[in-house]
């Protein structure tokens, strides 16, 4: 067991690692926040919705290479020592997020744009596989076995921390330069400050010490020669590896990435709501649930950590569907009746001549204004035909940037808080049960590559994978919640039945 550390060290530990991790989520979330807006640049004006799948392919690479960085960034952690290897991780994903920032659109290089987002991307993933386990390494390391739910929990915050500080200045960009800057040029914004946030966490990290149990293995040489081959050739490790993927970090990173990303991304591009109110929705749902991350990781030295991560999982497997249910009826405003509406703008009517023909484009758009104080974009298109014995084309109507009334904004941040609540539930809890799952000599690549294959790759990819789904012809807009869904209910079962409920009330992992 490690001896009794200092609440002022602890604290200082904690802190240093959180802001350098919590720089990190937010250079590999910006992307993700602004998928729309950089599918659109990346990719031919005439791509439609195939920029936005695409888009979110790239935002998913950097999900999928996460566990090849686990195992070369773990192995240095495991070989050299835990604070130099998640330095070197914090540069590469600075670097990276800065370049982002940097690269012409596709009207300037065409494809060469999101070929070379591509390889940023990865090399983020890269990074970011190798800096989590680093740092929660290095927090419980320093931690008592009986605390390490408590003091790890800080590190788990820094996700959701960073997911929250990239929307912030996201929001706060756009609404200084205006809408129409922010998406020629001003998207670029979020991406180039990060290098100063990053500057500050390398002048910090520069100052920490090595992981107290990883120094005193080092002295007495029982450092690992080949942390590989102990982690995954040696039976008991690698069993231990399987069970922390397939019964615990797999649906943990489900519920993450379906409480979040794909609730942002659906409110915004399936339910069509307004970019600031999707966003101010997110805000306040994380400010309100972040601290429960704290109170379900210092519950679970209490009472185990097993318990706490499955209920979590089997609440998001039974709410899923209800509540993005809510969220597509709320914002259906086909059900809108006259005596519902307020006002309604002039319409603005502009006529484009299709290319290469004779025929135009008529748009009509309104401003449709609610009683219940709600707004809404409406447009009717149709297509007139040179050809005067043809008759006009009439394309359904497009319903867009839709403003929410105040009791419909607050269900919202409350269905999300809900959704974030099941967020601190399986992640709050999860870097203190990897710890302890695996020996010292081999931690960082035996948690890093079970933690990001199951949260990197399984959750990664639920915007992709369900956006693809729910893009499927005779799919509904609920399809694909199926995804994450089964993923859950899988992990759940065989965490149910294999996962170990041992209370940490002693220090085994440390030997």
């Amino acid at each position: 067991m490690n001896p009794e550390p200092q609440k002022s060290s602890i604290f200082k530990v904690i802190g240093a690692s959180s802001l350098g991790t919590l720089i990190e989520w937010y250079d590999f979330y910006i992307f993700g926040s602004l998928a729309t807006i950089i599918g659109s640049q990346l990719f031919p004006a005439d791509a439609g919705a195939s920029a936005l799948i695409n888009t979110l392919a790239i935002f998913a690479a950097g999900f999928i290479v996460r566990p090849f960085g686990a195992l070369v960034f773990g192995r240095l952690g495991d070989l050299i020592g835990r604070k130099y290897t998640f330095l070197l991780t914090l540069v590469l994903m600075g670097g990276s997020t800065f370049l982002i920032g940097l690269i012409p659109s596709y009207s300037s290089i065409g494809y060469a744009a999101p070929i070379l987002v591509l390889i940023l991307r990865l090399i983020q993933g890269l990074a970011l596989g190798g800096e989590y386990g680093g740092a929660a390494t290095y927090v419980a390391e320093h931690a008592p076995a009986n605390k390490r739910g408590f003091f790890t929990s800080w590190i788990q915050t820094t996700a959701t921390g960073g997911l929250f500080l990239s929307l912030g200045i996201i929001v706060l960009t756009k609404n200084i330069l205006g809408a129409d800057d922010f998406a020629d040029w001003g998207w670029r914004v979020p991406f180039l400050l990060s290098i100063l946030l990053v500057g500050v966490s390398i002048y910090i990290r520069m100052k920490m010490h090595e992981s107290p149990m990883f120094a005193k293995l080092k002295t007495e040489g029982n450092i690992s020669k080949n942390p590989l081959k102990e982690s995954f050739s040696h039976k008991a490790n690698f069993k231990m590896v399987l069970l922390a993927l397939f019964g615990a970090t797999m649906g943990q990173g489900v519920i993450w990435y379906t409480g979040q990303f794909y609730a942002q991304s659906f409110i915004e591009n399936t339910c069509h709501v307004d970019f600031n109110d999707s966003r101010y929705i997110l805000l306040w749902g994380i400010a309100f649930a972040t601290p429960f991350f704290v109170v379900f990781g210092s519950w679970s030295d209490k009472v185990g950590r097993k318990w706490i991560m499955l209920t979590g999982m089997l609440l998001g497997i039974i709410f899923y569907r209800p509540i993005y249910q809510i969220f597509l009826d709320d914002t259906d405003v086909t059900r809108i009746e006259q005596k519902d509406i307020k006002e309604i703008s002039n319409p603005v009517v502009t006529r484009t001549l299709i290319e290469n023909s004779s025929d135009s484009l008529i748009t009509t758009t309104s401003q449709v204004t609610l009683l219940s104080g709600g707004s809404f974009t409406k447009i009717q298109a149709h297509t007139k035909y040179a050809d005067p014995g043809k008759p006009a084309t009439i394309s359904p109507d497009v319903f867009k940037d839709k403003k929410l009334s105040t009791p419909v904004f607050w269900k919202f941040v409350f269905l999300i808080f809900f959704q974030i609540i099941l967020v601190t539930m399986v992640y709050g809890p999860i870097a203190a049960f990897l710890v302890e799952l695996f020996p010292t000599k081999i931690r960082y690549t035996s948690m890093s590559l079970p933690y990001h294959v199951g949260n990197g790759v399984f959750g990664g990819l639920v915007p992709f994978i369900a956006t693809l789904i729910a893009s499927f012809s005779g799919s509904t807009p609920l399809s694909g919640l199926w995804y994450p869904i089964g993923i859950a209910a899988l992990s759940f079962v065989i965490g149910a039945v294999y996962l170990s409920n041992k209370k940490p009330d002693h220090g085994e992992a440390d030997h």
